[in-house]
């Protein structure tokens, strides 16, 4: 990769992988965003979150209140951050170059890259027991033999592999057409426990259980968090997928468009499935998996854990592999591929131990989802300042591939950009260790991206004019080189 000027790439920062789209790379329309998060939301890390909301005492209008309004908000940086996968056709690890420096931008990308591998462990495991309940139903013997489940998770975690080693492409085919199929039987499934509740007046009758505005404000706090927390991951690391956008447009209308919908559908099948559950069973069921066990209809529990298994292999290509793997390649771009970071990211999950993250309710809503939130937070206020308040969405595209220019900083690193992140982490996680600070945690993706915003804001203003007046000089060299 050179410019006009005769600059060259360094070999340690570009790869076919991390270089910026071609035109004919660009095929991705606004069906195919809208598709990536119908196919991502419908699974059953969604379908749980909100279905922990029922179970924590909200009523269904409080529960898809939060659940829509927490999607807004992420929402926000989320388009924010899209915008430069898009206009530059750079992916996450490159775009965050930016603001961390050349080898700085390792700090955020493995921040982001090991939340992916939990993630990825997560979704492995509950794929597993999709299998595992699936063989449940038609040999229910081998509901007393562990070591099914223990097969059925190897098995999905190989699918996974298989899926990591076809590349990008087969994750668009796979969610073009398995993203109406997820939609259908999400509906038969809702039908289905309409059908044994006696309607939905039963279902969604049940009061809120909070008494006072106090209670149920100390509840939605962190819940918020939560909901904001689920996609955190994905907010920063969109230029992913935008960089293969047709236009601007088609990723914002999409995402837009796809987000906050699908999320507030889907949700709303797994509250009105977790009401009914009190209502057939005598107790909230918030996990499906679980749910489908209850019922002695093979055929419809086999159709549904079905589309189960579809929605978590392709959330867990689409939102848990691409990034990570862009980001294990961006460490040594010469020795580590797409494929072999895909590698990398499927042993890591099953290093985290996902039936550890997974073994109850707080572990998984207020440890994980809100604890990860307070590291993520603070490099999205970063990238969006950087992008939109330093630099005005003019990035010189050839210097994030080489030494020495605008994005060197100090050997690579951004100083500033680091002591940010300190900060934003720092006071989103004290309230884990400082009773009397808890309030901070509740709020941990909000306080660290607030923080480390106007940290980062404050301590780029100084060095801003110089850096973009290097921008600009070569700016004018490659145009020099044009004209001559």
């Amino acid at each position: 990769m050179s410019d006009l000027a005769g600059h060259r790439a360094a070999t340690g920062l570009y790869n076919d992988d991390l270089a910026p789209t071609t035109p004919e790379q660009r095929t991705w329309g606004t069906y195919n965003y809208v598709a990536l998060w119908f196919s991502m939301s419908m699974e059953v890390t969604t379908y749980m979150l909100a279905s922990s909301l029922i179970a924590g005492g909200m009523n269904w209008k409080q529960a898809v209140g939060t659940i829509l309004l927490g999607n807004l908000i992420v929402l926000v940086p989320m388009l924010l951050n899209a915008h430069a996968g898009a206009k530059y056709g750079i992916p996450f690890p490159v775009f965050v170059r930016a603001s961390f420096g050349l080898r700085g931008a390792n700090i955020p990308a493995l921040l982001r890259a090991v939340v992916a591998c939990g993630w990825f462990g997560i979704q492995s495991w509950i794929g597993g027991q999709s299998i595992s309940a699936m063989v449940n139903v038609l040999w229910p013997a081998t509901e007393k033999m562990p070591w099914v489940l223990w097969t059925c998770f190897l098995g999905f975690w190989l699918l996974n592999m298989v899926v990591v080693w076809r590349g990008v492409e087969s994750i668009r085919f796979l969610q073009s057409f398995s993203a109406p199929f997820l939609l259908t039987m999400s509906l038969v499934l809702l039908g289905w426990m309409v059908h044994q509740a006696g309607g939905f007046g039963p279902m969604l009758s049940a009061p809120s259980k909070f008494q006072t505005t106090g209670s149920f404000l100390h509840f939605f706090f962190p819940m918020l968090t939560a909901m904001v927390g689920y996609w955190a991951t994905l907010s920063l690391n969109i230029p992913d997928f935008t960089r293969y956008a047709k236009s601007q447009e088609s990723q914002i209308v999409g995402q837009a468009f796809g987000l906050p919908v699908a999320m507030a559908l889907y949700s709303f099948i797994g509250i009105a499935c977790t009401s009914a559950s009190t209502v057939v069973f005598g107790e909230p069921i918030w996990s499906p998996i679980t749910l489908l066990g209850r019922f002695h209809q093979p055929l419809v529990a086999f159709l549904a854990l079905i589309s189960i298994l579809i929605a978590t292999l392709n959330v867990n290509i689409g939102a848990n592999v691409v990034s990570p793997s862009n980001d294990f390649s961006n460490l040594a771009p010469k020795l580590i591929s797409f494929r072999t970071g895909g590698l990398i990211t499927g042993f890591l999950g099953l290093a985290m131990m996902p039936w550890k993250l997974m073994e109850s309710f707080g572990s998984y809503i207020f440890g994980w989802l809100v604890g990860y939130s307070g590291l993520l937070g603070p490099v999205a206020g970063i990238m969006v300042v950087d992008y939109f308040f330093i630099r005005g969405t003019r990035l010189d595209v050839e210097s994030l591939y080489r030494r020495g220019g605008p994005y060197e900083y100090s050997n690579g690193i951004n100083p500033r950009a680091v002591v940010a992140l300190v900060c934003g982490v720092f006071v989103a996680l004290i309230g884990l260790f400082v009773p009397s600070l808890r309030w901070l945690y509740d709020y941990a993706w909000f306080v660290g991206f607030g923080w480390a915003a106007l940290v980062y804001l404050g301590l780029m203003r100084g060095i801003a004019p110089r850096v973009m007046a290097q921008d600009d000089t070569i700016d004018d060299s490659v145009e020099k080189a044009r004209v001559s």
